[in-house]
């Protein structure tokens, strides 16, 4: 894996816990900090899960985390293209699709853009520009003008424009270890299977993005999701009166930054996964130092003192009171990135419409519980909620404990 002396030495806690974290990753596989082979695999389904699977068997240092996924994404790639020399174009670009999450997936850890980061996402663009040319929907890879250079994104439409839109539209914004190639599912994805479309972003400081010079700020993404919502609305496929946001992990984060400078221009606003601590003290000081890594390469920081700085400026409670548009955020009890009780603070702050689900013991990816097994999917309870403030039903501000049996406890705000 190649690396460079800067990435290497970015932060205290990474420079004198690399041996640990080594040994951790041998012991208990590349999910040492939360899931992401289930997470990221599940997007190109049952096979999808079983690439991620196989590449994660084989990593026993944090340096074998790209090469392998990268080894695995040029297996599943050569599958793809024999696939689509024989014409069998349905199973070239499935393969080409789950190629694409891998090579994905390989570039997280770099935490830097360098020779090999470029040359995974090189290999991502061209698997899935290859998926977009066999895709069963209508998908459009776009570039969004911005301060000089360009959004990256996806336009994923449910069917036909011709014959079925305008669509209403998701605005989907993701955390700080994916990219937009992981937000619209292969098969059977939520949004599409309700008749939304989806703009999948890469915003400030994420993927291709952020390789073209773009770093994320506390309030930039309030600009950029601006920029992102004035393309679509400009779009004859899209029905600019009926756009909501979707956001997961830190996008709870950049989301709420976004809705608050939306005001009524959306439906709605729907995040999963909090990070929403102010100063982000948790995520970056006591949990696993990739996490502060992987964000001062997303901010184009250096230098670990100026960075915790700059995160002080993280502080969601100063824009709590400008969200006018329904807002709810699904979360685990027991979040071990963003202590729950901070989003409980803002909540407080909020007035406009507003439903805290909160899964009993689920931790951030809310995928181990008893709470999250037993009780409403997340993926239906999200993109239900969603559909409802595009259709303008009435919304119940409330608070929900799912406790561990499933059961589904509200108490009204």
């Amino acid at each position: 894996m190649q690396k460079t002396a800067r990435m290497e030495n970015r932060t205290k806690r990474w420079r004198e816990q690399r041996w640990l974290l080594d040994s951790v990753i041998k012991t208990v596989g590349p999910e040492w900090d939360q899931g992401r082979l289930g997470g990221k695999g599940s997007r190109g389904g049952t096979s999808g899960v079983a690439s991620f699977r196989r590449a994660g068997a084989k990593m026993k240092k944090f340096d074998d985390i790209g090469p392998e996924f990268a080894r695995e994404g040029s297996r599943r790639e050569k599958i793809a293209r024999a696939f689509e020399e024989e014409g069998r174009f349905v199973s070239a670009y499935e393969n080409y699709f789950i190629a694409s999450l891998l090579y994905a997936s390989a570039q997280w850890p770099y935490f830097d853009i360098n020779e090999e980061d470029l040359k995974w996402e090189s290999k991502m663009i061209s698997c899935y520009d290859k998926f977009i040319a066999y895709a069963p929907h209508p998908v459009e890879r776009i570039d969004i003008p911005y301060k000089g250079t360009a959004l990256s994104a996806f336009l994923h439409l449910p069917s036909n424009p011709a014959k079925d839109g305008p669509f209403p539209c998701i605005l989907h914004i993701g955390g700080m270890d994916g990219s937009k190639e992981n937000m619209v599912s292969l098969h059977g994805d939520s949004a599409l299977k309700r008749g939304m479309a989806v703009l999948a972003l890469d915003g400030p400081g994420q993927g291709e993005t952020r390789n073209r010079g773009v770093t994320i700020s506390s309030d930039n993404f309030s600009e950029a999701a601006e920029t992102a919502i004035n393309w679509l609305t400009a779009r004859n496929e899209i029905d600019g009166e009926r756009i909501v946001i979707r956001g997961s992990s830190f996008g709870t984060y950049y989301g709420t930054v976004a809705a608050a400078g939306l005001k009524n221009k959306i439906k709605g606003y729907c995040g999963t996964g909090v990070c929403q601590e102010p100063g982000c003290d948790t995520i970056f000081n006591t949990a696993s130092p990739t996490f502060k890594v992987r964000f001062m390469f997303m901010a184009g920081y250096e230098d670990e003192n100026a960075f915790d700085e700059f995160r002080k400026e993280f502080d969601l409670r100063k824009i709590a009171k400008e969200i006018v548009s329904p807002y709810m955020i699904v979360a685990g009890e027991a979040d071990q990135l963003s202590p729950i009780h901070y989003t409980y603070e803002l909540f407080e702050l909020i007035e406009s419409p507003k439903r805290l689900v909160v899964y009993q013991d689920a931790d951030h990816s809310m995928a181990n519980a008893a709470s999250g097994e037993l009780g409403e999917d997340r993926e239906s309870l999200v993109y239900d909620w969603l559909r409802d403030r595009i259709d303008d039903k009435p919304v119940l501000s409330e608070r929900i404990l799912v406790d561990s049996k499933g059961v589904m406890h509200p108490t009204p705000y």
